[in-house]
């Protein structure tokens, strides 16, 4: 069985999420969370970019997408990229 690395794009509820606080609670409730990046979206709002390394059993990839979805201040985690390693 091998690994698989994922990219998540993660959109806060509003421009006044801390998105200092929301990264180290990622951080903490997803431990296979390898980086986060932020990225401009537009008026004020930045979306973060979550790569994670995962293995490539089924259901893997789609349980750290629900897990970032159900963190406060998360209006919507979805993968965006997900390639073998």
């Amino acid at each position: 069985m091998g690994t698989v690395a994922i990219i998540l794009k993660v959109m806060p509820e509003s421009p006044e999420v801390d998105l200092v606080a929301l990264k180290r609670e990622i951080q903490e409730k997803v431990p296979s969370v390898r980086d986060i990046r932020e990225e401009p979206i537009g008026f004020g709002l930045k979306a973060l970019k979550v790569a994670a390394i995962v293995n490539d059993a089924g259901g893997e990839s789609d349980a750290v997408e629900s897990e970032i979805q159900k963190i406060s201040g998360v209006e919507r985690a979805e993968i965006v990229e997900l390639t073998l390693t």
